[in-house]
């Protein structure tokens, strides 16, 4: 099980099963020797033994299971020992941003070359079919709102920010309006505008737009957003101006002089990422604009992963996968590209605000029924997406869109 409300039981089967095989951790423990020796790291083991050429300290506090979990799931597996509190750091985003700019040079590249013979293969029900869409989504954003509205800002926008300044809590909603508001203004967003958004999240976005006198039709899959969203728009007397349909975005139809998508993509699946596009521009009046928000990676990290099976697509979000830019441009169709902006070091630093409201509030959210093993897997999840951007190894962009022609 990857995860659960805070009305129902954890169970961790992975977690707490190490696997059996010791010559795989064998092998992992010689491998992950030659890997750490000398990177800016202080791996630091049990009898006093110290590993690395200094830096961030990453402490094996049972190193055989460490080796045997890294051994049986690679990448999976390590995230799984941090999971089980096979290793601790004190600065995690630190100790992940020094392996994740060093990704491709970790393994041997002979090694590199058989890897897709020992990675998982993403699962069938993880492609971005319609049928599995929404379960996928369902199982990350219906987690709780409560649990959600404990680490986000009052906005409740859970996307990159866009800072005007120095990153802070007391900045945060300011900067999500911020990032909110360019989007609606390359769409050209404004009165008598008719919007589509896909994704509604829970419903900021929907609710600055309808404030600029737009008639918004807003989908989404979540059902828990959907009714949170619903309440915050009816709260602020908007309901006559916005629509909140739960429907698949292959599912809408009509035509709309402005389409807006914030880190949606993410959720399509690689196949599915033509249909995406030519769903959007089928959906576009004449002379409209599209503005949406991808978080990208490098083309060949992206062809190198594609189906495969990775530990936030386990335990985070079930069927995600993340484009490259180039991707995004080459299956644009009819559509090109207008103006794109990034906002990764935006993403660091919202991601950082994040990960610090959650470790202030985590008694909060145990008391909503989330495990210790819950709160280290997220804790995971937000260092590792924080060091994917201070890295580089990951990017989010703005892109704005219109018809070639």
């Amino acid at each position: 099980m990857t995860a659960t409300t805070g009305h129902a039981p954890v169970f961790w089967p992975d977690v707490r099963t190490v696997p059996s095989s010791r010559s795989r951790g064998a092998i992992a423990r010689l491998l992950f020797r030659r890997a750490v020796r000398r990177l800016p790291l202080t791996v630091e083991l049990p009898g006093g033994e110290r590993l690395g050429a200094g830096g961030p300290v990453m402490r094996l506090r049972r190193p055989e299971d460490f080796h045997r979990r890294v051994g049986a799931s690679g990448l999976i597996g390590f995230g799984e020992a941090y999971m089980a509190g096979d290793w601790e750091a004190d600065d995690l985003p630190g100790v992940l941003t020094v392996l994740a700019e060093r990704l491709t040079t970790l393994v041997p590249p002979a090694l590199q070359r058989l890897r897709r013979l020992a990675v998982r293969r993403m699962p069938g029900d993880q492609r971005g079919a319609e049928r599995d869409a929404r379960r996928n989504v369902r199982r990350h954003y219906d987690l709780s709102n409560e649990l959600f509205a404990e680490f986000l800002d009052g906005t409740m926008t859970y996307s990159a920010a866009l800072f005007d300044g120095p990153a802070s809590w007391e900045t945060l909603a300011g900067a999500q309006r911020a990032k909110i508001d360019r989007l609606l203004d390359q769409a050209r967003v404004g009165a008598g505008t008719r919007l589509l958004e896909i994704g509604t999240g829970w419903g900021e976005l929907a609710l600055r737009a309808a404030s600029r006198g737009a008639a918004v039709t807003t989908v989404t899959l979540s059902q828990q957003q959907r009714a949170l969203a619903g309440a915050r728009i009816a709260e602020a007397g908007l309901s006559d101006r916005v629509e909140i349909l739960p429907a698949d975005y292959r599912e809408v139809d009509g035509s709309y002089d402005a389409i807006v998508s914030v880190e949606m993509i993410e959720a399509v699946g690689a196949r599915y990422w033509p249909v995406y596009f030519r769903t959007l521009e089928e959906l576009l009046a004449p002379g409209g604009r599209i503005a949406i928000q991808a978080i990208t990676m490098p083309h060949d990290r992206m062809l190198a992963t594609l189906d495969t099976h990775t530990w936030v697509q386990k335990y985070i979000f079930p069927g995600g996968m993340l484009p490259s830019v180039r991707a995004v441009e080459e299956n644009l169709g009819n559509l090109r590209v207008l103006d794109r902006l990034s906002l990764r070091e935006d993403y660091a630093e919202t991601l950082r605000l994040w990960r610090e409201r959650y470790l202030e509030r985590v008694h909060a959210i145990g008391a909503l029924g989330f495990d210790e093993v819950f709160h280290r897997m997220w804790t995971l999840y937000l260092a590792y997406s924080e060091a994917g951007f201070r890295s580089r190894y990951l990017d989010v962009w703005q892109f704005t869109l219109g018809r070639r022609s």
